[in-house]
């Protein structure tokens, strides 16, 4: 726990985990099943909209640094230094006036199909919320099970309805959620899951990321790094 928490621009894999395990209705302690959330399904993002960052303040509980003990965990902090426990002022970040589409590809051993969690997204379970439960999502989903021969395929192909049912001329989309020029895509897996080369994309201009956002364990608040691949076109 430090005195701040950053966000990306974009949703990461343990925020759509959490998002899907909300829309189920997984109680926090199965941590079996969070992890087949996290581990059963691959990931792709196209961000259509970079939104903004809103910092907001936080007061949060931590132990001192006497001693020099490393707390490793949020559980750590909480239990191990429990004597030691004091009020920190923090700052977190979160995304807002964001626009991103998500594609999912399910594993073979995967718990639940994918018009499965199509179904939970349009019935969820729990408040639908990314990061905090003051910031729920501003539009339904809108979730689909297309067929595509990779993620590219999928995510071009989806088409993204309106938003809002009333729309009057003054408040249309295009003014809060304006077009962007070009769109951000990331993937896991290898370039062959996203797209074959063609005119326009190429494997030379792919970046390799580590992101730290893989979930590890929901009890002991734990993640660890993911590899994924960004290309801007």
């Amino acid at each position: 726990m430090g005195e701040s928490r950053h966000s990306a621009h974009y949703p990461g894999k343990s925020a759509i985990a959490g998002l899907f395990g909300a829309a189920l209705g997984i109680p926090r302690e199965r941590e079996d099943l969070h992890q087949s959330l996290a581990r059963q399904y691959r990931q792709a993002v196209k961000v259509l909209n970079v939104g903004t960052l809103l910092k907001d303040f936080h007061t949060v509980q931590v132990p001192d640094s006497a001693g020099k003990r490393r707390y490793h965990t949020r559980r750590d902090e909480l239990i191990v230094g429990k004597a030691r426990l004091g009020t920190l002022l923090s700052r977190r970040e979160y995304l807002v006036d964001a626009q991103a589409i998500v594609a999912l590809r399910s594993c073979e051993e995967a718990n639940w199909t994918l018009a499965e969690l199509c179904e939970a997204l349009a019935r969820p379970k729990y408040h639908l919320y990314l990061g905090r439960k003051a910031f729920p999502l501003s539009a339904p989903t809108a979730a689909r099970v297309i067929g595509a021969d990779n993620f590219r395929s999928a995510l071009d192909h989806y088409e993204s309805p309106e938003l809002l049912d009333y729309q009057p001329e003054w408040a249309r989309q295009e003014r809060w959620l304006p077009t962007e020029e070009s769109c951000r895509y990331y993937w896991e897996g290898s370039l062959d899951d996203f797209s074959a080369e063609d005119g326009v994309f190429s494997a030379g201009s792919v970046q390799r990321l580590s992101r730290l956002d893989q979930p590890l364990s929901r009890k002991r608040w734990q993640f660890q790094p993911r590899i994924e691949n960004l290309w801007q076109s």
